[in-house]
């Protein structure tokens, strides 16, 4: 039996739970680092002189532009042009943007792809150094590591974090109330059970879409709650001989598909983009979202302090543990940069600065990462940020973070996830065939970096 939600206490998370969300799954700073390596000095000195530091970022995601804003009131001398497009059109266009003579600054970069071989991104390794970022746990920086051989989670460093991510479940408890359902689910049975009650109530019970495969959440929450999560990691890090193909993987797809058959997902789930699927939830259409912590003053916002709740992908079997999605939103400086010492000394910034983890926290709902031993920002108790911050620290504490199934290679989001989940959900693909396409995508994506 589920016993009632309860109301966060704590204003804020402690640095030791901080700490721990930083000690991801991931390897520490190891051999096989590209041979690419930068020569020379690089400056942690202050930007000097008039500058303009260009940054390539996401839609949707303004903390951005709350730094900037607050870094050139501390450095008047620096300003900043940010240009945003949607992370489908990024992950296409990165390659071209990197080696354009125009290259930005900064960019958003989910996935290295073959762009650390083509030369194309700065090696942060200097800047580890001369920042003091090993005082970082390890795990934090662990997933923008790559080896030559292309092994992701160890190897030189070319990604760093603005705000560590926890994906997890949004509930609309007004619906909740209507539909009967007084807890948030704690098994997946129970979770179940809350979808057909909000069916059966005339309420849709999963918001999400897959015109542009958001709604891989929700697949990738089902399988990582019916293995071995270490053996997705391996697939998700490039290991040698890993593949998707599995028994978890196969339940997961299986169930995703079961709830579109079940009409659990919208009718039009092929239509609906992340932007709209948020939209359609803080409007009042859907029992539950699968989403991140970036979401929260968003949900908050549109349905009102006190009426949405933000908790974990239950595990398939009572007192399981937790595992969700979270990583850093990695950014990468071009090796075309211009200003790469000032970009560099922005980013360290974020991560030190009082009042940039104030901002990263109040805008993403996601920690600010760094030396676990600098004191945590302050959140409103009682706010779905801060049972954000409360999710994280209780996946740490069980070891429970993946990556993300999109970032696995540079072309399997929009070359094989979002076109074979749509076929998935229409009832035009198995689930094994599902799985056999993507690992066949993913091989070959592969083969060719």
């Amino acid at each position: 039996m589920r016993t009632p939600t309860r109301i966060a206490r704590a204003a804020a998370v402690t640095a030791a739970a901080a700490a721990a969300l930083l000690v991801v799954t991931g390897c520490a700073p190891g051999g096989n680092a590209p041979a690419s390596k930068p020569t020379g000095s690089v400056s942690t000195a202050a930007p000097k002189g008039d500058i303009t530091i260009k940054i390539m970022d996401e839609t949707g995601f303004p903390v951005t532009s709350d730094l900037t804003a607050e870094f050139t009131k501390q450095y008047p001398n620096v300003k900043f042009d940010i240009t945003r497009d949607s992370f489908q059109n990024l992950l296409a266009n990165t390659p071209r943007l990197l080696a354009s003579a125009d290259a930005p600054d900064l960019i958003r970069q989910a996935t290295i792809g073959t762009t650390v071989k083509d030369g194309l991104l700065t090696n942060l390794d200097p800047y580890f150094d001369a920042y003091g970022w090993d005082k970082f746990s390890a795990g934090q920086l662990a997933g923008g590591r790559i080896t030559k051989d292309g092994v992701r989670g160890e190897g030189s460093l070319y990604q760093f974090g603005i705000g560590f991510s926890v994906t997890g479940i949004y509930m609309n408890k007004k619906l909740a109330d209507q539909a009967g359902i007084s807890a948030v689910p704690t098994t997946i049975d129970e979770l179940e059970a809350d979808l057909k009650k909000a069916k059966d109530a005339g309420i849709l019970p999963v918001q999400t879409g897959m015109q542009d495969g958001v709604g891989t959440f929700v697949l990738q929450a089902l399988i990582n709650q019916y293995g071995d999560k270490q053996k997705l990691i391996d697939w998700m890090f490039n290991k040698p001989g890993a593949t998707i193909v599995t028994d978890a993987a196969l339940k997961g797809a299986t169930t995703f598909q079961d709830w579109a058959k079940a009409g659990y997902l919208p009718s039009d789930v092929n239509a609906i983009n992340y932007t709209t699927m948020v939209s359609n939830f803080t409007s009042g259409k859907g029992l539950f979202m699968w989403d991140g912590n970036w979401d929260a003053a968003n949900v908050e916002k549109g349905l009102g302090k006190g009426n949405a709740e933000f908790f974990l992908m239950p595990p398939a079997t009572a007192g399981g543990k937790y595992v969700a999605m979270g990583a850093g939103n990695s950014f990468t400086i071009p090796a075309k940069s211009k200003n790469a010492d000032a970009t560099a000394f922005f980013l360290n910034w974020i991560v030190t600065n009082e009042k940039a983890r104030q901002i990263v926290v109040d805008v993403t709902g996601a920690s600010p990462g760094g030396n676990p031993s600098q004191a945590l920002p302050s959140v409103e108790k009682g706010s779905l940020i801060e049972q954000a911050l409360e999710n994280s620290a209780k996946v740490a504490a069980d070891n429970g973070f993946t990556d993300f199934m999109a970032n696995s290679t540079a072309g399997i989001y929009q070359g094989s996830l979002q076109p074979n989940e749509q076929l998935l959900l229409t009832d035009k693909m198995t689930p094994a065939d599902f799985l056999k396409q993507t690992q066949a995508f993913y091989e070959k994506d592969l083969a060719s970096q």
